[in-house]
């Protein structure tokens, strides 16, 4: 879409270029005056012409023409000095005003044509007529009647929009009959350092009016990734004013930043539908359908470009989302060992282009959120975006009958942004987080949770692996089955606990695990389950950038036993995936246990500390 727009405000800048000739090209002409002219006409439109061939004008005719060779334009005044376009040989054939029928451009013929684009990240580009900053736009757009530019050699380097093009581009009427041909852009060549193809079909240039829009569709091809649409300029051609109609699929969403200079984020395979249309400065992106894995998004992004930084409005929903549909791993790009395709945390990364760019409001509902194999339901989030800093300010979501809340900082201004998390969940019932199959969970009761960490990185998965901070969760009571031991394969027996037939549940009194965070590591400050006969209680760590567990529990009787078994248990494996066993070459028969070990003080093991 850029590379057209460009284009053809290039061959509109040439075009308002030679009508400032007419006037004076009779004195061309006979041969008089050519350098006076040429530099009052550089000064005139801020622009550097020069002509080093034959400048041939035929004015007395109803429709003049003039052809010069060796034509360079220079920069306009509001860009770095450089050259905008050469072109070997350039005729133009313009229509007189008279009665009943505008002025305006016949034809335009450049052969051996170079086209070097430019815009700053500030918007302003060598292929406009005017200086933003003086107002006004544009002047009127004209329209061209015939337009022939074969393989112009073009050369686009876009800040703005992140874009990098060089390749060849031909312009011009389709070839067929006599009868009015669709126009044509196409072009292939180095977008981004990708290669790439495009083309542009519109209607025909000889149909073109302003009293009615014109019609045209474009296709690209990049990186595995393709764009088509089609559209409408109301008044032609301003693309001021646009409204438009697109469908891009591929194997990875982010590659669509090698067609628009738009950073998205790695996705697996992906179709994303949605309208577009522009009023001035003001950009709406309506309508919008992605979908990818068992993924999908649908809503509406608003863009103002009025000021700067430019302000957008973003308003997303979904029925279902998986985090792990997103980030390297989904899309294949990341080199994924026998462990890492097991990480709970999502690698997908935060665009820091994106938050830097601009200020946002935005809003996300979704019914579904699955985070690894816990789901997060009735999910709703808002956030803004300032001055690089992303604050979600409300995240809400049920998850296993319980409420969380959370709030997120990102400062994204440092080379390596900065994140704060500060997460609550009250009252998730245990027995459904750990409950797989029929039957009566192995545990149950309200589990409380509250995570204080700071971190550094792009992604959830790099955040948690340098995370500083504490992890606390808390189980003021509950029962503990014996289907527990049916779930980790071990003879509980090992945690002096005894559940029978007779005897199929004991109850908990209170559990509590608290952990300190730094760099990454979660360690064990408080790791204790007391029951009615028997205390657990346990040390470890959790690797949070391998998310491997490495835990060893015991039990301590309350009262006598006999023959009792002593082993402690293991939890190993990781966040996603735990395993538990017994300690191997540590388990030992005690005939007689005094069972020493007092209940645990719950109301100092279930106090949380403030803030």
């Amino acid at each position: 879409m850029i590379m057209r727009r460009a284009l053809i405000w290039t061959v509109a800048v040439v075009a308002a270029l030679i009508i400032l000739v007419l006037g004076l090209a009779a004195a061309v002409d006979a041969g008089f005056c050519r350098r006076p002219i040429l530099g009052y006409l550089s000064a005139r439109i801020g622009r550097q012409i020069q002509v080093d061939g034959a400048i041939d004008a035929h004015l007395i005719s109803r429709n003049p023409r003039v052809t010069a060779e060796g034509v360079t334009i220079g920069n306009p005044s509001w860009m770095p000095p450089g050259i905008t376009a050469k072109i070997g040989k350039l005729s133009l054939v313009m229509l007189l005003p008279r009665i009943g029928h505008h002025s305006g451009v016949v034809s335009i013929d450049a052969e051996g044509a170079a086209l070097y684009l430019a815009r700053d990240a500030q918007g302003h580009a060598n292929w406009q007529l005017t200086d933003l900053n003086q107002g006004g736009g544009d002047a009127k757009r004209l329209i061209i009647r015939h337009l022939s530019m074969p393989d112009a050699h073009v050369v686009l380097a876009d800040d703005r929009r992140h874009l990098q093009f060089d390749g060849i581009v031909s312009a011009g009427e389709a070839a067929g009959t006599a009868d009015a041909q669709p126009f044509l852009i196409h072009g292939t060549g180095q977008l981004n350092g990708r290669a790439a193809s495009f083309e542009v079909s519109g209607d025909p240039l000889a149909t073109a009016s302003h009293e009615r829009p014109y019609q045209f569709t474009f296709s690209e091809r990049s990186s595995g990734s393709r764009l088509d649409g089609k559209g409408s300029l109301p008044r032609p051609f301003d693309f001021r004013i646009i409204d438009a109609t697109f469908e891009a699929s591929g194997a990875d969403m982010k590659d669509l930043y090698f067609l628009t200079g738009i950073h998205l984020i790695d996705t697996g395979a992906y179709r994303l539908t949605g309208a577009a249309s522009r009023s001035g400065t003001a950009i709406r992106f309506s309508d919008l359908a992605a979908t990818s894995g068992q993924s999908d998004i649908r809503g509406t992004v608003s863009i103002d470009s009025s000021s700067m930084p430019s302000k957008l409005a973003i308003e997303l929903n979904s029925n279902g989302l998986r985090l792990a549909d997103l980030g390297p791993r989904a899309a294949g790009r990341a080199a994924v060992t026998g462990t890492q395709a097991t990480l709970l945390l999502s690698d997908a990364q935060l665009s820091r282009n994106m938050l830097r760019r601009g200020d946002a409001t935005v809003s996300f509902n979704a019914t579904q959120v699955d985070v690894g194999r816990v789901p997060l339901q009735q999910l709703k989030a808002r956030a803004t975006i300032h001055g690089g800093v992303l604050s979600v300010t409300s995240l809400l979501a049920d998850v296993y009958q319980g409420k969380l809340s959370a709030h997120l900082k990102v400062d994204a201004t440092p080379q390596v942004p900065v994140a704060d998390l500060d997460l609550t969940i009250a009252d998730l019932q245990i027995g459904k987080l750990t409950h797989k199959t029929t039957g009566p969970p192995p545990f149950e009761g309200p589990l409380q949770v509250r995570i204080k960490l700071t971190g550094r990185g792009s992604s959830a998965h790099e955040i948690a692996a340098t995370a500083n901070g504490s992890v606390i969760a808390l189980l003021p009571s509950g029962a503990m089955r014996d289907s527990f031991a049916e779930m980790t394969g071990i003879d509980l027996r090992g945690l002096g606990l005894l559940l029978t037939k007779n005897k199929q549940e004991t109850a908990v009194r209170c559990a509590a695990a608290k952990f300190t965070a730094r760099d990454g590591r979660l360690t064990t400050d408080e790791l204790v389950l007391d029951t009615e006969d028997v205390l657990i209680m346990g040390a470890g760590q959790v690797n949070l950038d391998s998310e491997a567990l490495d835990f060893s529990l015991s039990g301590h009787p309350k009262s006598l036993r006999l023959f009792e078994l002593r082993s402690p248990v293991l939890l190993r494996g990781t966040l996603a995936h735990p395993r538990v066993d017994l300690e191997p070459g540590h388990s030992r028969l005690a005939i007689i246990s005094p069972g020493r070990a007092k209940d645990a003080d719950c109301a100092a093991l279930l106090a949380q500390p403030h803030g």
